[in-house]
């Protein structure tokens, strides 16, 4: 009986976030994008959709992160980061 409440308690909330996420997208104040991604982690443990499209996002992110990283290290490469003027 907990268990059976716990996913529908579950489901609840993640697609509340993932509704409220789209919404977000749409409103300045919010940032939907981290609200669709709380309600798929919280739905990837019951669905196998959201599991696959939570970790296609945290792939995405992780790219994302790199690509940042790399283009921050070519400019501290182009700007002579040794210091000598």
């Amino acid at each position: 009986m907990v268990r059976r409440v716990r996913k529908i308690a579950d489901w609840i909330l993640g697609l509340t976030l993932i509704a409220a996420g789209v919404v977000g997208g749409f409103v300045p104040i919010l940032q939907g994008w981290v609200l669709v991604l709380a309600g798929l982690a919280i739905l990837s443990s019951h669905s196998r959709l959201a599991h696959a499209a939570y970790e296609r996002l945290k792939s995405f992110g992780r790219g994302v992160r790199e690509t940042i990283a790399r283009r921050r290290e070519k400019r501290a490469d182009d700007a002579g980061g040794d210091g000598a003027e």
